[in-house]
């Protein structure tokens, strides 16, 4: 499963999101095989100014160190990232939020994606 990241128009995607992911991470059935069917998670922005404030560079750093190592502990995250505990605290919960990261029970935190796809519709040429 990836996350893909997009501008889009306000309210369009925001709503569907939560249970999108829900369904991604259950299984969705396919209507012609009858197995689990991938299905990517959507998160939509206004504009790239929101985008980039809610998705730093330090947060997507933070995202790919994540990825790499596995589930981890905030602390172990953070020594990992060489990065000050209570700033990769703020970020993971942002992301969090996001649904970009996933909390285990145990308290880990860890990335579910494959891959993480932002994507620029370009303007159209007048």
């Amino acid at each position: 499963m990836k996350a893909i990241i997009e501008l889009s128009r306000k309210g369009s995607i925001f709503g569907a999101v939560q249970q999108q992911l829900a369904d991604a991470r259950k299984g969705k059935k396919s209507m012609v095989y009858d197995r689990p069917e991938v299905i990517d998670y959507h998160l939509g922005f206004e504009s790239a100014r929101a985008l980039f404030s809610d998705l730093t560079p330090a947060r997507l750093d933070l995202l790919d160190t994540l990825r790499s190592i596995g589930p981890s502990s905030m602390y172990a995250l953070a020594k990992t990232a060489d990065r000050n505990y209570s700033n990769v605290h703020t970020d993971v919960s942002r992301l969090l939020e996001l649904g970009l990261i996933e909390r285990a029970e145990d308290g880990m935190v860890s990335v579910p994606f494959e891959s993480i796809e932002i994507r620029f519709p370009l303007a159209q040429a007048a």
